[in-house]
């Protein structure tokens, strides 16, 4: 199966992959929003300043906050053209050079996103439901990783946050994807620490972690701790956190879930995946406060 990162060897590593500072349209300044982070038990984060004119193309040097217990990957979220609602498009890129080239803001989403893969880069569709990016659009960005399915600053701000929905459906059309939650912080607003990505990886090291998300070996959560997903005999075996909800959904509407009684929690399922059938199918725990937890989706072999 493709995408569990259970049985990888190393730990699990939290971490940010979307926030700005005042190099573009955030309130504190790079070492500001980089302590927020630090100071509150994350391991790693991605400084992502919008690369754009307007800003004078922010590529944020930020190896200088790197200690032994915390480091930070080298990123920013593109902007190039326009998608069908006039916006320009985002696009998630965590692992660039810091070389990375300005580009003629004429070019294509998708061919800006292949460059920043080319560049090395982890590239995700960024926050596809905020700004009302169509199916057709998501799907031409062929040289995407990855979908952010949550978007905290979002959810916060304007209760757009979730984008599962487009996911889905690319994923229903066969894409190979994988889904990171994340903050898109911009400290105007309590946006901060409210979605992040679970990453396991043989160390701190930066190559190691973006290696990581490269081959999947994450989940995602805005609360809830995944502590095994495992396919074993038509069955799905999960342990998470306490959570109120396990549920385990595939291709268009089926899904399979464990609820647990009103006022209880359950932290084990083990459920039969007939009703799944063929394709993917991912996992999602819901806990007592609306918190979420999400694997990749996962291909049987």
């Amino acid at each position: 199966m493709r995408a569990l990162p259970f049985d990888e060897p190393g730990r699990f590593y939290r971490g940010n992959l979307h926030m700005h500072s005042t190099r573009s349209d955030g309130a504190l300044d790079p070492a500001g929003a980089i302590a927020a982070y630090r100071n509150h038990d994350y391991d790693f984060v991605s400084l992502t300043d919008h690369f754009m004119p307007r800003y004078d193309w922010p590529l944020v040097d930020t190896r200088a906050f790197r200690t032994p217990t915390f480091t930070t990957l080298i990123g920013a979220e593109l902007h190039t053209a326009a998608i069908s609602t006039g916006e320009p498009w985002h696009i998630l890129a965590v692992g660039l050079p810091l070389d990375f080239p300005r580009h003629d803001t004429a070019i294509s989403g998708a061919e800006l996103a292949a460059r920043a893969r080319e560049a090395g880069a982890f590239v995700a569709v960024a926050h596809p439901n905020w700004y009302a990016l169509r199916y057709d659009e998501a799907a031409s960005i062929e040289a995407a990783h990855a979908v952010e399915v949550f978007n905290y600053g979002c959810h916060v701000e304007v209760d757009r946050g979730e984008s599962w929905h487009v996911t889905d459906q690319l994923l229903c059309a066969g894409r190979r994807l994988t889904a990171v939650a994340t903050d898109d912080s911009h400290f105007k607003v309590a946006d901060y620490r409210g979605g992040w990505v679970q990453v396991k990886a043989a160390s701190l090291d930066p190559d190691a972690l973006l290696a990581a998300l490269k081959a999947g070996h994450f989940y995602s959560s805005s609360g809830p701790e995944l502590r095994d997903v495992r396919l074993e005999n038509g069955r799905i075996r999960v342990s998470c956190s306490p959570v109120r909800a396990i549920a385990v959904t595939g291709r268009g509407a089926r899904s399979v879930r464990l609820n647990a009684a009103p006022g209880e929690t359950v932290s084990e399922a083990d459920l039969p995946l007939e009703k799944i059938g063929d394709g993917y199918c991912r996992v999602t725990v819901v806990d007592a406060q609306g918190g979420r937890a999400w694997t990749n989706p996962i291909w049987p072999e």
